[in-house]
């Protein structure tokens, strides 16, 4: 007579131990409020100056800048606009930030092209060397450059200067070969991550390099290069550097830059200032809010796996 052997239940699982199904994990109380800390500390400034930009200058200067009294309006605002010329600046703006954002993502896609797709023998030293070149200062190229861009004749139907000094081209230069780096470190380890099959493949076929590239890589690579696009359009728009060195005509100034325009001799309208400040804030902000989706896509693409 066989005997039948009963195995005792097993105990549920307590809240916070993992299971077979998965784990309860616990809400990171310390990392949400430390996340909110930090949110609300980096709006401060930003809070503050459209607070002081909505203020006249009047009422500011009667009740003082910690005060709630007084009049808000957006004087200020066109004001800032009429005065500064920010129309013609935003165009000035537009013409360094399309070419340079164009260039840069065209040079640094062919170059990580090369460096993760294809095995020869510089290939990580041309990497190393164009992410090495994003650890040095701009500021100990500043005077080699100025130089250079001096001593480089142009017809003066191209520069009013004759040279490249005072020109949108010098502008577009620079920041395309400081940028071109950091892009092609993105891209390349980036390409590295697509399967080798499908350029194997279209090799066999008889499509060459440039068809591969153009045909293959670079459609597969469209959200890195609209996140890319997003993070160039705002550090080559909020640059303050080269367009001060190298362009001194006050009407070819970007609109960063040309913030100067508000400034009096003696006297700053810090008002007016903040409403110059909360202008430029504007243009990068709608081009995030239009792009979010594919600026949030190519970054965490590749984030998990599944």
């Amino acid at each position: 007579m066989s005997t039948v052997t009963t195995r005792p239940p097993k105990a549920p699982a307590r809240s916070g131990s993992p299971n077979k199904v998965g784990s309860v994990q616990r809400p990171h109380y310390g990392t949400h409020v430390f996340l909110m800390i930090m949110a609300v500390v980096w709006l401060i400034p930003l809070g503050w100056a459209v607070f002081t930009a909505l203020r006249p200058k009047a009422d500011t200067d009667k009740y003082g800048y910690f005060s709630f009294g007084g009049s808000f309006n957006f004087a200020n605002f066109v004001t800032a606009w009429n005065q500064g010329g920010f129309s013609k600046l935003l165009f000035n703006s537009a013409i360094i930030v399309v070419p340079t954002v164009i260039l840069t993502l065209f040079f640094a896609s062919m170059m990580a092209f090369a460096v993760s797709r294809f095995t020869w023998k510089f290939n990580v030293t041309l990497l190393i060397m164009f992410t090495a070149g994003n650890l040095l200062p701009p500021q100990v190229l500043a005077a080699p450059l100025f130089e250079m861009f001096k001593h480089f004749e142009l017809p003066y139907s191209v520069s009013g200067s004759g040279s490249l000094l005072n020109t949108y081209f010098a502008v577009i230069a620079v920041n395309t070969a400081f940028q071109v780096g950091f892009c092609t470190f993105v891209l390349s380890n980036y390409m590295k991550a697509l399967p080798a099959d499908m350029t194997e493949a279209a090799f066999v076929d008889g499509a060459g390099i440039w068809r591969q590239y153009w045909s293959i890589i670079m459609p597969l690579t469209r959200p890195a290069l609209a996140a890319l696009g997003t993070l160039e359009v705002i550090f080559i728009y909020n640059d303050f550097f080269w367009p001060l060195l190298f362009i001194q005509s006050g009407d070819m100034l970007p609109l960063t830059t040309g913030l100067n325009n508000l400034k009096g001799q003696f006297l700053s309208n810090y008002n007016l200032l903040s409403a110059g400040a909360i202008i430029t804030v504007i243009p990068t902000l709608i081009i995030y809010l239009a792009l979010q989706r594919q600026f949030v896509a190519g970054l965490t693409l590749g984030a998990s796996k599944g």
